[in-house]
């Protein structure tokens, strides 16, 4: 497909938007590049059910149920009910599940329970999965976990004071409480390697059966097992094309780690794969990020396939070979500080394939490992997914939004001019230095921070950009042009934490998902501890609308230091209660009359506040002897298409 009869856009629904990324330069990669990424990109989609699983117990069959009276109900399928299915199962694909992806609250479907009960009684039976039971007692087990609010409400509760997994939809445990997982666990770590430690129930649910609690292990022959088998038969295929022997290697540890779920194995794996930052093609593959898990130990299935973007690296080459210096000259205390920053490796890549808990929506920038110790002694690996920062930027021409919420029009043209660079080097610090900054104190449990620990951590790392994007260093590096450019991102975070990303918040609810909580944490910490002398104002104009004013960007700077010193602290000690005390404070309650009128503001402006993406479609070529002799791309492929065909081809659970 040509670039000019690219579309970004696919279609909308709901509050999301759906939007195609290009992946340019794949059609100049060999055959046997084309191969390895196609086979890694399988091997990305095989995992699909494993997330759905994993975000409720009910997801599956309800996903399944609701799909199967889509394709096969015999009635009227253009009446405002069925309309209103049809765009609860496109929601329930994006979420990989019957919560909402970033708020995480159960959506209430637009349609009745008596609606539901004619859709049943007009689809052929046969084609109603009812895994086993008796249709009318299948149906009376759904319908209160699709319509009842009350029921499985939340599935990540953060709400302080409550027991986050009883109160918790997500399916980590099974009649578990937070204090026994939180003593299972902290035996384990006692007996375990303190200098070493593995991440502990990483890969497992927690079940309490007979008064007793065990680990079902997520592996070969364990829970999830006819998945995982179908992701290492793909992964088997990438070995064999592989670009060198270093990532034969980190796939065939990646493999050992699936048939045995041993954790010291995936140590062996995140080592090895951090070390390969030749080759030009990488991928993530397994159980990566814990937010998901109201305690932030278990980690949800994800995939990305990549290759990199050679030119666009440069600058993340920079930052790497610098990250010393960043290190050696940030406001946080000596003792907080990495005396030797190790294997600090970043780059900028083109997305090839997105997969489990990175599709549809997907994160822009990625640092791994998350083990503590690994990151301390091996370093960490960082990658700025460049397309899809693209795709985003290419959605968002032109659609009113900055003009609705910027507060002039210099301001305006500072975003236009600068906001794509800054943006993407503000990831870049984020993912590259942010995140591979600073060290735990001996001793120190890296879960000590508990609910607030991921909230903290991207904290720490959005800080560390803020902290530098002024600093004459990147400016005699090259990676921003002038003394004003940074000015676009500090305006930009600030707006976004203080006001715009509140869009993304039902009315009267908190705010719950925890980059969210970082950025408020942030912005209304600075806006409050500069109010004395006004470093940063909430104003408003002739209707009553309300702006951010920054009228001192190098104080704000160094308030965004103050900040990051202190964040630092709390995660170096594990200071619980000082960590409790910020996030609570600052991150979680919004003004609701400020809320009110920012709904109302951009409901005018008719846009998608979240917005996922399709996957381009690979498809082999053969010959007369049934040898693959391409790998051709497509783009023509539709969401509904697409997931419908996945539910088909890769539904093992």
């Amino acid at each position: 497909m040509t670039p000019t009869t690219f579309h970004y856009t696919v279609e909308r629904f709901a509050d999301l938007e759906l939007l195609r990324y290009k992946v340019e330069g794949f059609r100049e990669l060999s055959l046997t590049q084309k191969l390895y990424i196609y086979y890694l990109s399988e091997a990305a989609l095989e995992g699909r059910d494993i997330l759905y699983d994993q975000n409720g117990k009910y997801n599956l069959r309800i996903r399944k149920f609701i799909e199967a009276i889509y394709l096969y109900y015999t009635g009227d399928k253009q009446t405002e009910a069925f309309r209103a299915l049809e765009i609860y199962l496109k929601r329930i694909w994006f979420a990989s599940g019957i919560h909402h992806h970033y708020s995480c609250d159960k959506f209430i479907p637009a349609f009745t329970p008596e609606d539901l009960a004619d859709f049943v009684a007009h689809t052929p039976i046969e084609k109603l999965p009812t895994e086993g039971q008796d249709l009318a007692d299948c149906c009376t087990e759904l319908f209160p976990i699709i319509f009842d609010p009350k029921m499985a409400s939340k599935r990540v509760n953060q709400a302080d004071g409550e027991d986050l997994l009883l109160t918790s939809a997500m399916n980590y445990y099974n009649g578990v409480t937070q204090a026994e997982a939180e003593a299972f666990y902290a035996a384990q770590k006692q007996a375990g390697d303190a200098e070493r430690p593995i991440m502990y129930g990483m890969n497992s649910t927690l079940i309490k059966q007979d008064g007793k609690l065990y680990e079902d292990v997520w592996k070969i022959g364990g829970k999830y097992s006819k998945v995982i088998e179908r992701i290492v038969y793909w992964l088997e295929k990438a070995t064999e094309v592989a670009e060198n022997e270093t990532q034969k290697e980190v796939i065939r540890l990646l493999i050992a780690f699936y048939k045995t779920g041993d954790l010291h194995i995936f140590d062996r794996y995140s080592i090895a794969w951090l070390r390969d930052t030749a080759s030009h093609i990488d991928f993530i593959n397994g159980f990566i990020e814990s937010y998901g898990d109201p305690l932030g130990l278990k980690a949800s299935w994800e995939s990305i396939v990549n290759f990199r973007d050679t030119v666009a690296t440069h600058r993340t080459e920079v930052l790497s070979r610098y990250a010393q210096w960043f290190e050696d000259h940030s406001p946080v205390s000596p003792q907080f500080k990495k005396e030797k920053v190790k294997g600090v490796s970043a780059k900028v890549i083109t997305a090839a394939i997105l997969g489990g808990d990175l599709y549809p929506a997907s994160a822009i920038g990625i640092n791994l490992p998350n083990s503590n110790w690994i990151r301390s002694e091996h370093g960490s690996k960082s990658v700025t997914i460049a397309n899809l920062t693209e795709a985003y930027h290419q959605a968002a021409q032109k659609n009113g939004f900055m003009e609705a919420f910027v507060i002039d029009s210099a301001t305006i043209a500072l975003l236009e001019q600068y906001g794509n660079l800054t943006g993407n080097l503000h990831t870049d610090l984020h993912e590259c230095l942010g995140h591979g900054s600073g060290k735990l104190l001996p001793g120190v449990d890296p879960d000590a921070l508990k609910a607030y620990g991921a909230t903290i951590e991207e904290s720490r790392a959005d800080l560390f950009g803020l902290y530098y994007m002024p600093d004459e260093k990147l400016i005699e590096l090259g990676l921003t042009p002038n003394a004003e450019a940074y000015k676009s991102e500090y305006y930009q975070f600030m707006m976004n934490g203080l006001l715009t990303q509140l869009v993304r918040i039902e009315l009267g609810k908190d705010v719950e998902e925890s980059h969210m909580r970082n950025r408020q944490l942030i912005a209304r910490w600075v806006l409050e501890q500069g109010a004395t002398e006004r470093v940063v104002e909430l104003i408003k104009n002739e209707q009553g609308h309300t702006f951010v004013k920054i009228n001192d960007y190098e104080k704000l700077r160094t308030l965004f230091g103050k900040l990051l010193a202190e964040i630092q602290r709390i995660k170096s000690e594990g200071d619980y209660e000082a960590a409790r005390a910020l996030v609570e404070t600052y991150a979680v309650k919004i003004d609701k009359p400020l809320h009110e009128e920012i709904l109302t503001r951009y409901k005018a402006l008719n846009l998608a506040p979240y917005k996922g993406f399709v996957n381009p479609r690979y498809i082999p070529k053969y010959d007369a002897d049934q040898r693959i002799v391409d790998i051709e791309i497509s783009y023509t492929e539709g969401y509904t298409e697409q997931m419908l065909r996945y539910s088909r081809d890769y539904a093992h659970l």
